[in-house]
């Protein structure tokens, strides 16, 4: 293909041509859209007609927000060097931007469409909050992609993430801090936020000073499903080192403190114009034992002499939060799913991962099976500690076995197939694809349940 360098001109601001990876036929283009979002397309010269729409993942409100057409600089050039155009935006505004990201997504491809015609095969892919983003695109756009690849990806939908996210925060205030009144939904501002996590974050580390504090601490990272083993740079625990796997759990927490649930909220609450969350109905006790880390938690209470049962009551007697109706609303039409696909979707996630845990694959399971479209949906497993922690073999092998289910109509997505394939890519990358069933999540809501939307 001939290198491209005229300037964008359809809906589009100035595009730059600049060096691209590869040889000198290679295209290159940046440029911003009507919104503001910046674009990024590389399109190698022996392209092979299919072009990959990479959704990134969540940037926090005031952090760099630059195009990405790929997850890294490895799984790039190694797609390149294949043949596929990589394109992809940073979404107008930075934050849970759902609302941005899929019109600048959209236009994306349609600049692509203007500049290098029509493509023989389109998918979209994403990784964390890019995979809430994909799997919309492969929901409500379903005439613009042939098939969706989520990687790690939110797809328990907002409202489902927001209550999880609620869970632990809500624990660790009853049974740490009872009487601070420290504000778990609501804030004001980012600074209101700020403050809030620091007062609970300095709760959190005096527990973990103590052995009941830090059962406690165990309780709350079971209510969210935060694995024993969540770090690439942790020491992987034996299962019944109860001691090394709660040390883990203890780093995950207090990062889900400091962001996620306070000023990653504050930020998802002004655009919802409220709190989109509630526990007001919420039987923490079926919660913990449906838990996989259950049996963790009872031996670390049993260990402390502490009483689970008595925790268990107070956090059925504490004051529960209330949502704001017309934020749930907000919530739920931007950010839920309904589990309909038409297309093909490849959905793998690391198991150890404690910011978007492993069970919320479970949960857009549940919404894919109620929608009658579970012959569409394969999920994966590769087993690792960490958050969007895959290879470049993995992650493409993931793609040939997407492309695979689009060529022949059916899923060959064994653990032995997706690891074959990851060899093939990148002979001396990690291939760690595995069995595996997650457990369910906590508290799903999808659009294809009724029964959810009762906050």
């Amino acid at each position: 293909m001939r290198r491209r360098l005229a300037l964008l001109t359809v809906s589009l601001c100035a595009a730059t041509a600049l060096p691209a990876h590869g040889a000198a036929q290679d295209a290159h283009l940046e440029g911003r859209l009507p919104s503001g979002a910046a674009y990024l397309m590389d399109v190698p010269s022996s392209w092979n007609g299919t072009v990959l729409l990479y959704s990134h993942g969540y940037q926090a409100a005031g952090e760099a927000n630059p195009a990405q057409n790929a997850p890294d600089a490895r799984t790039r050039d190694k797609l390149l060097d294949e043949g596929y155009a990589l394109i992809g935006s940073s979404y107008a505004t930075t934050g849970w931007a759902v609302t941005d990201a899929v019109p600048d997504q959209l236009a994306t491809l349609e600049a692509f469409t203007g500049q290098f015609g029509p493509a023989r095969r389109t998918l979209a892919w994403g990784r964390s909050y890019g995979g809430l983003v994909t799997t919309a695109l492969a929901e409500r756009h379903t005439d613009r992609f042939d098939g969706s690849l989520s990687m790690c990806g939110l797809v328990q939908g907002g409202v489902a993430n927001w209550n999880s996210t609620l869970d632990p925060v809500f624990a660790l205030r009853t049974l740490l801090a009872p009487d601070s009144g420290i504000p778990l939904t609501g804030f004001a501002d980012q600074a209101a936020a700020r403050s809030a996590a620091t007062e609970l974050s300095a709760e959190v580390d005096a527990a973990q000073r103590t052995p009941e504090g830090r059962a406690r601490i165990a309780l709350a990272a079971a209510l969210h499903h935060i694995p024993g083993y969540n770090s690439p740079g942790q020491t992987e625990p034996a299962p019944d080192d109860r001691a090394t796997q709660q040390a883990n759990q203890y780093t995950a927490v207090k990062g889900l403190v400091r962001s996620a649930a306070f000023g990653w909220r504050q930020e998802a609450e002004s655009r919802a114009g409220g709190n989109p969350s509630w526990n007001t109905d919420v039987d923490y006790t079926a919660v913990l034992r449906t838990s996989p880390l259950y049996k963790e938690v009872t031996e670390l209470y049993q260990k402390a002499g502490a009483s689970l049962r008595a925790d268990l009551d107070a956090l059925k007697r504490a004051p529960r939060v209330s949502a704001d109706p017309a934020a749930v609303r907000w919530m739920r039409r931007t950010s839920a799913f309904t589990g309909r696909l038409t297309d093909p979707q490849l959905s793998v996630h690391t198991t150890g991962d404690a910011l978007i845990p492993v069970a919320a694959e479970s949960a857009y399971r549940r919404a894919n099976t109620a929608a009658g479209s579970a012959r569409l949906l394969s999920q994966a497993y590769v087993r690792a500690p960490g958050h969007c922690t895959f290879t470049p073999g993995e992650t493409i092998g993931a793609l040939h076995t997407l492309e695979h289910r689009l060529d022949t109509g059916r899923w060959d997505a064994s653990p032995r197939t997706l690891n074959s394939r990851a060899r093939q890519v990148d002979p001396s990358g990690d291939t760690r694809y595995t069995a595996y069933r997650p457990a369910s999540y906590p508290r799903p809501y999808d659009l294809s349940h009724p029964g959810d939307g009762r906050p």
